[in-house]
């Protein structure tokens, strides 16, 4: 048990009317250990396979099918298989809103304030290569960062936005097929997990958020199809950011309508008749606060417009390496951007005029009558993916010391080629790429993303 935080007076007594007797079961949870923990990526591994792999103790999240909690003394960020993108790092409650959005692969899935990366790596496995993630954040220094998680998990079909909200619905109406939004919001729920968002909640409270959460659940309504649903969450407890928010939504749009999600006996309902959506509070469930709620849009779910792209011829380099990789993207075709190559999908049809951070799959670069492959590409595949691997255990010493961008000593290994590209892949799962001669590996792992 550690020292029990310092709620500000006002919060403490809002809590003290939203909980009534369960306040003291809350403030007790205040001072305990926050719950690390990671989620396995199902587009590389089943949870099952991840739980036999891990070399650190694990427990199940109950109402996470893919979830797990970890020691504290575990360091799951400083281990081979996190670089490998087999899990991703996330606190328990947060899991949550990604996992009750029903995915269906060959779907358009937009997550409208994506960053850093959890939840839309989730929406990303579950699509499995079929159809397209569109993942936004309207910080570009943010949307950088949920690049890098989205390639390090390996989801190929992804569109990678840093873009206003409001332009997005005005530009792409009625396109997605499912949207999450995460709102930005108070961060009341976090308060045990990060005590600094105390002072921020003191400088900008609820009243800040709730009109911009507004202008944000109406954009992601308006970017949803027919048929299609929105799921809307929060890390707060105050009503003005949840379920007022939700009666706004249900007022200005009418065709929206609140629909139950997947239970679990640890969830609260909404508050003010809003029954359907749900609450967690830290004292009823191993995790932070959050809040969550599931809409449909009135309608009949239309197929995706038949027209398709056409691809673009590539270089004969190009094609040369990529005829030796199984590519995970549904329906290809090439775009070439001067000396960057993409894959995307034939029918994407996301439309110009938008602030791309990506746009599909990165390839690789020709240049001088050459290709180099991308670490991107390097992380959609595993050893059976590409002709020529170095097929390296875990507990390899060479592991790590690929992860730091050293070159190599493979002669004891055997390889399809003498020679050339070869993907380096820690139990069978891709790390990135390298080059060989005469039994040493040249280092080609990307250097922002090495051990330290």
């Amino acid at each position: 048990m550690r020292e029990t935080i310092q709620l500000p007076a006002s919060f403490a007594e809002k809590m003290k009317e939203l909980l009534g007797g369960a306040y003291e079961a809350y403030l007790k949870s205040c001072g305990e250990e926050p719950r690390s923990g990671l989620r396995a990526n199902r587009w590389k591994i089943t949870p099952d396979e991840l739980e036999e792999k891990l070399p650190f103790g694990v427990k199940r999240v109950p109402w996470i099918s893919n979830g797990f909690t970890y020691d504290s003394q575990a360091q799951p960020s400083r281990d081979p298989y996190y670089y490998a993108g087999l899990y991703y790092l996330q606190e328990p409650s947060a899991m949550t809103p990604a996992s009750r959005l029903p995915v269906e692969p060959g779907e358009r899935v937009l997550d409208l304030c994506a960053a850093p990366g959890g939840k839309a790596t989730e929406l990303g496995a579950k699509l499995q290569g079929r159809g397209l993630l569109a993942a936004n954040d309207i910080s570009s220094s943010r949307a950088r960062a949920l690049l890098k998680n989205l390639e390090l998990a390996g989801i190929p079909n992804i569109y990678v936005l840093s873009e206003e909200p409001g332009k997005l619905a005005r530009r792409m109406p009625e396109f997605f097929d499912k949207v999450l939004v995460d709102a930005p919001c108070s961060g009341e729920g976090m308060f045990r997990k990060d005590p600094s968002m105390i002072r921020s909640w003191e400088e900008r409270g609820p009243e800040y958020y709730s009109g911009i959460q507004r202008e944000l659940i109406c954009a992601a309504a308006d970017l949803l199809k027919p048929g299609g649903m929105l799921m809307y969450s929060t890390c707060t407890f105050d009503v003005r950011e949840d379920e007022e928010i939700v009666e706004w939504l249900l007022e200005k749009r009418p065709e929206m309508r609140l629909i139950p999600m997947e239970g679990y006996e640890g969830f609260e309902p909404g508050r003010h008749g809003f029954t359907d959506c749900v609450r967690i509070f830290p004292h009823r469930m191993p995790g932070e606060g959050h809040f969550l709620a599931l809409f449909a849009k009135d309608g009949v779910k239309e197929p995706a417009d038949g027209r398709g792209a056409s691809s673009r011829r590539i270089p004969p380099e190009a094609e040369a390496f990529l005829k030796d990789c199984r590519l995970k993207v549904e329906d290809p075709v090439f775009d070439v951007q001067k000396e960057r190559i993409y894959l995307k999908g034939r029918r994407d049809q996301m439309p110009e005029g938008i602030r791309y951070l990506r746009t599909g799959l990165y390839l690789g670069d020709c240049a001088r009558g050459r290709f180099e492959p991308s670490q991107a590409l390097a992380m959609t595949l595993r050893a059976e993916d590409y002709v020529s691997c170095i097929l390296l255990r875990r507990e390899d010493p060479r592991v790590i010391r690929y992860l730091k961008g050293e070159t190599l000593d493979v002669s004891d290994l055997s390889s399809v080629r003498e020679k050339g590209w070869q993907l380096v892949c820690v139990d069978g799962y891709g790390l990135g790429w390298g080059k060989l001669a005469q039994g040493m590996l040249k280092n080609k792992y990307s250097s922002g993303w090495r051990w330290q």
